[in-house]
Parts: C-alpha cells; structure tokens; sequence
C-alpha cells in the first residue's frame, strides 16, 4: 500500500513540477508549486515524519506560498512580450534532458534493493522537537517572522503607484 501511494504521490509532484514550468501565468505556477508541496508533505507521511509533513503543509503550502501569491497580485506584472525563444535550446536542450533520463532509468534498474527506507530508534518525538524549537531556537523563528513581514512591506512599497499626496513614485 505504501509503495502504491509513493508512486501516486510522486507522480503528483513530478507532475505539478513540470506544470510549474509550463505555466504562463504566474498565478497558475503558484498553484502548480502548493500541489508539489502538499505532495511532499503526503511522502514525508508515509516516510513517518508526521511533524515534517505538518510543517510542510503549514509553513511552505500555506505561509509562504499565500506571501508568494499575495506578491504576484500585488505586482501584477501583467502580460509579457512573446518572443520564440532561443533555437539552442531545442538543439542542445532536448537532447540533454533524453540523455539525462536514460542515465536516471539505468540507475533505477540497476538498483538492488530499492525502496528500502527505515526509521532509525534514535529519532526524537515532536513533543522534544517543539521544546527545542520554542526554548534555544525561539529567537532565530522570531527574527524569520519578521524578516517575512519586512519583506511584505518591501512588496507593498515597491509595487504602490504613488504615495499619498498623489505624485508618482521615482
């Protein structure tokens, strides 16, 4: 059962990684990146780190990815110029990534014993992680919190269109 999900959830993350890149609106990318988190956090699951899953979900698919969101609304860059591109990257590009996924593919089938993963006895529980991380490392999570609500601000500032008194931003 394990091994079904690894598959479907992996499948999932490749699958919004690769719509990540695909993707011409910035919103849809953003979209894309919180199915590829959420999917991460499903493996992290089934690996046993329930409380990197919960962190997973909470601080990158929701905190972060809302921050992401909110700043590409605020922007709104709008619709960019199209272009066709580079030809290099038709001639060198595609090649390269056949190449690499053949190399990835002989390593897969060569591997002996593959899917093997353990949880070590040593692993602490969460209740011992959460008294670390809120008695020595409370001042690191606090300066990260404000380092996130000063760069909100630097968003907000740098995409106003003019300040208060109606002149226009230099």
């Amino acid at each position: 059962m394990h091994l079904i999900l690894f598959i479907i959830f992996a499948a999932l993350c490749l699958t919004g990684a690769v719509n990540l890149l695909f993707q011409k609106q910035p919103i849809n990318s953003a979209l894309s990146l919180i199915v590829v988190m959420t999917s991460l956090a499903v493996l992290y699951l089934l690996l046993g780190a329930e409380f990197l899953a919960a962190a997973q979900v909470i601080v990158y698919a929701g905190a972060i990815m809302v921050l992401f969101t909110f700043v590409v609304m605020l922007l709104n860059a709008g619709r960019e110029e199209r272009t066709l591109g580079s030809s290099a990257y038709r001639t060198v590009g595609f090649p390269a990534v056949a190449a690499i996924l053949a190399v990835i593919a002989t390593g897969f089938m060569k591997l002996q014993g593959f899917g093997d993963a353990g949880i070590q006895d040593h692993i602490t529980s969460t209740a011992d992680l959460s008294t670390v991380l809120f008695t020595r490392l409370l001042l690191p999570f606090e300066v990260t919190s404000v380092l996130i609500l000063v760069a909100i601000l630097g968003s907000v500032a740098l995409a106003r269109k003019g300040d208060a008194e109606g002149r226009e931003p230099r």
